[in-house]
């Protein structure tokens, strides 16, 4: 296939987002998370580190104003961005249109809330490339992989406080539910940090970059939402040992210090100590 120069795309400048934004009438509001990119250079960084090339077909969530969007059309097949805002939905295709008309065939836009769609037009998507809204970030990553098992990787910009968590490994502080989760699904790494002055409004907080690979989930008998549980019941009291913070789960502490001797498993340990595949041992030996 015939890939267009990226020079045939105009990306957009801190005037051009807030001109779009002027016309729309839209203001980035905290209950969207909405915080738009205005660095161009930002948004060819995000490109590269997500190592996309032409056979890639690219889910991207709150595309927002198209700042992304436009850095992504030149070097992938296809781009289905997901955008709960109805206002800014529309207006995307006018503004790919408008600054990269030679390539406004690579993009669909679907109008939804990430967490509520179950399923994606076709071409389905190979990699997830996204400035995710801080407050929804680990729940669309997690949804997204679970519904699209043809996603093979994917690189998003979150909120540094969570890049560290969907990337700890295990006995750090910021090892908890989230990194045991996206690691059921993905190897986990952080790929940079982001600055607060390439975002308006500019956030309170620094961002970072978080690349995902796809692998095989454990080799376990129990299910994706039995290991979960036990996650959850170990982190949602994290400063207990597991007998304890189990004990609901497995109904009494000595059942689940029974469990988690059957899967080779300290009583005593702590939740962030464990990894994916300790927890889906966990999972089978339940009462």
């Amino acid at each position: 296939m015939t890939e267009p120069d990226s020079a045939d795309v105009r990306l957009l400048t801190p005037a051009d987002v807030r001109r779009l934004a002027d016309r729309l009438g839209v203001r980035p509001t905290k209950t969207l998370g909405q915080n738009f990119v205005i660095d161009p250079g930002t948004v060819r960084r995000i490109v590269r580190a997500a190592q996309v090339g032409p056979d890639d077909v690219v889910v991207e969530v709150g595309p927002g104003l198209g700042s992304l969007t436009l850095a992504l059309l030149p070097h992938v097949r296809h781009v289905t961005a997901v955008e709960i805002d109805p206002r800014l939905a529309e207006a995307l295709p006018e503004t790919v249109a408008a600054h990269a008309p030679d390539l406004a065939h690579r993009l669909r836009v679907v109008a939804a809330d990430a967490l509520r769609v179950t399923e994606l037009p076709d071409p389905q998507p190979t990699a997830l490339v996204a400035n995710l809204p801080y407050n929804v970030a680990v729940p669309v990553v997690l949804h997204l992989l679970r519904l699209l098992p043809s996603l093979d990787r994917g690189l998003v910009m979150v909120q540094a406080e969570v890049a560290d968590r969907l990337a700890a490994p295990p006995g750090g502080r910021s090892y908890g539910a989230p990194s045991v989760k996206a690691a059921w699904y993905a190897e986990v790494r952080r790929a940079g940090a982001i600055g607060r002055t390439v975002f308006w409004p500019a956030p309170n907080v620094d961002s970072g970059l978080v690349a995902l690979r796809r692998r095989p989930a454990p080799d376990t008998e129990a299910t994706r939402e039995e290991v979960f549980a036990v996650v959850d019941a170990a982190f949602a009291q994290r400063r207990k040992t597991l007998r304890a913070a189990l004990a609901g789960w497995a109904g009494s502490a000595a059942a689940a210090e029974a469990a988690l001797r059957a899967a080779g498993v300290d009583p005593r340990a702590r939740g962030e100590a464990l990894e994916v595949t300790d927890f889906a041992r966990i999972a089978e030996h339940r009462p």
